[in-house]
């Protein structure tokens, strides 16, 4: 990679700074679309990231494919080859997913009044038309859950609109709740424990969420062999918290929807949860 004399415009200081932090950033043009591809990438001519849903093998120094080319490396950021689309930049987005956080992004009060209603208090940054509300944690992202409320996380971009007010705080399951498919709804899966089982060894709640949490980043980052990486993150979960009967539904729900995500049916879910209990027999 070629690089230059770094452009100090207003929008790459900005990335730099994010990136700094960690955050993966990337410019943004006009009607909050991120760069286009360029010709060697047209239309995944690369064969990378197809419809920008997985990261792939490509290699391009340019800042295509969308979330996908998100950086927190200053110097791919103030590489020639990201120069012009900084030159042209309209904004900056970052990707919530790879900073540990998720977006909810609230467009209209009525949104924004039902979450004040419904979710616990967390970081809130005004934006033309409503809130972004970010929570510490990742899931898999969705657009219109509800009236006016988007999910941007894994696999998504948030636009950049400024730092807001107050803290993030753990994303809560009310949240990732509202991704699950109405089919898996109405399949519930149920944990069956052990005769003798049930008493729980864990020390705190906080060690269930973890595994969880950690699944689903597994099934979400999953660039190949989907099946067999769902299959191996439920069997991983059942092992550790099948028997004592900490698993509710709320918990199930979000590996299938991190498994939906990924383009699992609710059939192939339930068959590799079921597949998972056998192996543990359970």
């Amino acid at each position: 990679m070629t690089h230059q004399t770094p452009i100090r415009g207003e929008h790459l200081t900005t990335a730099l700074t994010l990136a700094a932090g960690g955050t993966p950033v990337l410019p943004l043009r006009a009607g909050k679309l991120p760069a286009g591809n360029c010709p060697a990438c047209l239309y995944s001519a690369c064969g990378g990231r197809p419809n920008m849903k997985t990261p792939g093998p490509c290699t391009c120094p340019h800042p295509c494919h969308g979330w996908a080319a998100a950086t927190a490396d200053p110097d791919v950021l103030n590489s020639r080859e990201w120069a012009a689309a900084w030159r042209g930049a309209a904004g900056v987005a970052y990707h919530p997913g790879g900073a540990g956080l998720t977006v909810l992004d609230l467009d209209n009060a009525d949104a924004i009044t039902w979450a004040r209603e419904t979710l616990p208090a967390t970081r809130t940054v005004p934006t033309t038309r409503g809130e972004h509300w970010i929570y510490q944690g990742t899931m898999p992202s969705a657009n219109a859950v509800r009236a006016g409320v988007d999910i941007k996380s894994a696999m998504s971009y948030a636009r950049w609109i400024g730092p807001g007010t107050g803290t993030p705080t753990e994303l809560p399951d009310v949240v990732r709740a509202l991704v699950v498919r109405e089919p898996e709804l109405a399949r519930p899966v149920t944990v069956t424990v052990p005769a003798g089982g049930g008493a729980c060894p864990h020390r705190s709640p906080r060690f269930l969420e973890r595994g969880i949490a950690m699944a689903e980043q597994r099934i979400s980052s999953a660039a190949a062999g989907v099946h067999a990486t769902v299959f191996a993150a439920f069997l991983a979960v059942l092992s550790t918290h099948g028997r004592c009967g900490c698993l509710t539904t709320v918990h199930t729900a979000r590996l299938f929807a991190a498994a939906q995500a990924k383009g699992e049916s609710p059939r192939h879910c339930s068959d590799a949860w079921a597949n998972a209990l056998n192996r543990l027999g359970m």
